[in-house]
């Protein structure tokens, strides 16, 4: 898989995240641990991004 592929993967993956989070946080009581993990889970993709970027 190249660099550019990697990257794309975890775009898609970033994305998939916000929309689970946004789905959690609209429904009437949300797992405030499910959205503690996925907000941990978005930022460590967020991260691994940008370290790959530079």
């Amino acid at each position: 898989m190249s660099l550019e592929a990697h990257i794309e993967a975890l775009k898609e993956k970033h994305s998939v995240l916000e929309t689970k989070l946004e789905q959690e946080n609209n429904r009437p009581m949300p797992d405030d641990a499910l959205v503690h993990t996925l907000k941990r889970e978005k930022l460590h993709v967020k991260d691994e991004i940008e370290r790959l970027r530079h």
